[in-house]
């Protein structure tokens, strides 16, 4: 269950463009986690929105130890000890120019984003996380991040890499929810293209090869034949986001009564399952629990 966190207390906002999900604050959240655990969603995938008085071109908020989503860590695993949390690592919830790296003279510079990205890693495995969740698709950060958490003793924080991310048109409620949308261009020079299969068995070798714990496919529904391509062709967990575009839509055809929401939830995560996944996140997971 993906969770959307905010800095304060008591704070509950409702996200338009994603119903029945919400910015949480920690003691909110905590609240959240025990609801899903009840009814046997054990994992969680956390994103904070920040204000935009605490980004900067480099993201130093992103390891900050005043830093509210690494507290939301501690906190979340001190209650919860055998919850399993997964982080989101990337610039952009962080960066002034909502990119997922570093951006110079209006281009992603990808080698000068990888310290960046471990730094931030470091702070989060520091904090506790179970899974390292890099969604920057920055060339070479698996390899990176791996060895800068090796280095530290965190060899048994894991990696759930999003291998196959593409320049998809199903992911504005998550930027709505998280204010994260670039400030000039898109993400078409770094996220995947549509159109390319054969790319993702490349950038899935790679990230195999760097150590990659899980391979992640995302969005999920209208990417099936990937997700079984990935299954077939790699010997470790497959992931697949099932975005909040495709939960959007289930959403919005279930309020004009065109469609049942719970039968075509379960039909749509058994068809992600039955693709390959062996790991799916969904914000509809609390719901099918």
């Amino acid at each position: 269950q993906p969770l959307f966190l905010v800095d304060g207390k008591n704070k509950k906002n409702a996200i338009k463009s994603l119903p029945n999900i919400f910015q949480l604050s920690i003691d909110n959240a905590l609240k959240e986690i025990e609801a899903c655990m009840n009814v046997g969603v054990n994992s969680f995938i956390l994103f904070p929105a920040v204000e935009n008085v605490l980004k900067n071109k480099t993201a130093t908020y992103s390891y900050s130890q005043k830093n509210f989503y690494l507290k939301a860590i501690k906190e979340f695993k001190k209650k919860f000890p055998e919850c399993c949390l997964i982080s989101d690592v990337a610039m952009d919830p962080y960066s002034s120019d909502g990119h997922d790296g570093f951006v110079e003279n209006g281009k992603i510079i990808n080698d000068k984003t990888l310290p960046i990205l471990a730094k931030m890693s470091l702070a989060q495995a520091e904090a506790g996380i179970d899974i390292i969740g890099p969604s920057d698709m920055m060339d070479g950060r698996v390899g990176y991040i791996r060895e800068a958490l090796d280095i530290k003793g965190f060899t048994e924080t894991s990696i759930m890499s999003y291998t196959v991310k593409y320049a998809s048109a199903f992911y504005g409620p998550f930027r709505d929810a998280l204010d994260s949308a670039p400030k000039s261009g898109d993400k078409k020079t770094y996220q995947m293209n549509p159109a390319n299969k054969r790319e993702a068995l490349v950038e899935a070798e790679l990230e195999y090869a760097e150590g990659a714990d899980f391979l992640m496919v995302k969005p999920a529904t209208v990417y099936l034949d990937i997700i079984h391509e990935l299954k077939q062709n790699f010997p470790i967990p497959i992931a697949a986001y099932h975005v909040s575009g495709e939960y959007a839509m289930l959403q919005a055809a279930a309020k004009n009564g065109w469609i049942d929401y719970n039968k075509c939830l379960d039909e749509t995560l058994l068809s992600i399952h039955r693709a390959g996944a062996d790991v799916i996140i969904s914000y509809g997971s609390k719901d099918y629990a």
